[in-house]
């Protein structure tokens, strides 16, 4: 069994993010300038050694590359953007493809949703919205990442490299181009392509597109689809009312959209996965610093009860002869979803997944 994390390219500058945001952006920005929002909120991250690293250094590849490798992380799934022939952020994977020096094993999960000022992929806000065109542009797209798919480094699913779809049911020529795209692949010699589709917190797609697999898209899909009707213990009400009062005592506004870790595990660990429904999994979660008070939080989210989880749902799936555990994710800063060490855990995150993997194989 494999373990994969999401990877956000967004460290580094781009011409549209200038435009858009300011000159210099990148996901640092947010992060930066967090600030915290309610009692003891833990805002703003802070990376360890203050690493605000940029993704168009080589050095930084090289660096998340030997932590993968120490920590038993077995690679990263990058974002890939692409607007009807239209790249962003694909200069760190770009870099990656021509620098074989770095030994990171990758592959590409195709965020296929539009751009939006509020971060959250709707249709208010547009700054770029997701074009995917026709069958040429199908192809130009198949053909730019070509050379990724044949890279010895991109992750291949018994000798067919993994591509993932983040919203199929956005997509409403979805089959046509999977079925294209297959046709390219044969002809190219790959043979075929390994298509996964994530399930996330929007829309369910009831349609038959020929996916090979489903990942769980965690906590989005749990937090979704699976708590609609949960309901507060007492206890969690009452640390919520004591929570309140403090923060309206200390001048903090206490409107943020709370869910609770271990609730939100316990379901996790109560899906069923298989050969060709993969695991997910996540740190934690915070996204204020993009949202501010329109932003969501896991409370109760530590290190010893991610390693905890993590732990089970592991031998769960290893139980179910699942092959991949899908985490959000690497380097998610301004979602409080990372693995990257800061100054609070340090590497305490990492070193859950690096128990859980030695632990399992000495049994």
């Amino acid at each position: 069994m494999k373990i994969f994390a999401f990877y956000l390219p967004q460290y580094h500058t781009i011409p549209e993010n200038d435009t858009w945001w300011g000159k210099g952006f990148t996901e640092w920005t947010n992060v930066k300038k967090a600030a915290p929002l309610y009692h003891k909120h833990n805002q703003p991250r802070v990376p360890l050694n203050q690493n605000y690293y940029d993704l168009s250094n080589d050095e930084t590849l090289a660096w998340q590359a030997d932590l993968l490798k120490e920590y038993k992380i077995d690679g990263l799934c990058f974002y890939h953007y692409w607007f009807k022939n239209k790249k962003l952020l694909e200069k760190p994977a770009e870099n990656l493809l021509n620098n074989k020096k770095i030994d990171m094993p990758f592959f590409f999960s195709w965020a296929n949703e539009p751009w939006t000022r509020s971060w959250d992929g709707l249709n208010n806000n547009i700054l770029i919205d997701q074009d995917y065109g026709d069958k040429q542009d199908w192809i130009n797209h198949f053909n730019y990442l070509k050379p990724f798919f044949k890279d010895p480094r991109y992750v291949k699913h018994n000798g067919y490299p993994i591509f993932v779809l983040y919203r199929s049911a956005n997509f409403k020529l979805c089959k046509d181009w999977i079925e294209c795209w297959r046709e390219l692949a044969q002809q190219c010699g790959l043979g075929d392509i390994h298509f996964i589709s994530s399930l996330t917190s929007f829309e369910k797609d009831p349609r038959e597109l020929g996916f090979n697999a489903y990942l769980y898209f965690e906590p989005m899909n749990t937090t979704s689809h699976h708590l609609l009707n949960y309901k507060q213990s007492k206890s969690e009400k009452i640390t919520k009312k004591i929570s309140t009062i403090i923060n309206r005592f200390q001048g903090f506004k206490d409107k943020l959209d709370y869910f609770d870790y271990d609730h939100t595990w316990q379901s996790i660990l109560n899906k069923k996965t298989s050969e060709k429904v993969y695991a997910g999994a996540f740190i934690a979660w915070d996204n204020t610093p993009r949202k501010q008070a329109k932003g969501s939080i896991s409370i109760g989210a530590t290190p010893i009860k991610f390693e905890q989880y993590f732990s089970l749902l592991y031998k769960q799936a290893k139980d179910n002869y699942t092959p991949y555990i899908f985490i959000n994710a690497w380097n998610e800063w301004a979602e409080g979803a990372y693995l990257e060490p800061d100054t609070k855990y340090q590497y305490q995150h990492l070193n859950a997944i690096r128990n859980t993997v030695v632990k399992s194989n000495l049994q």
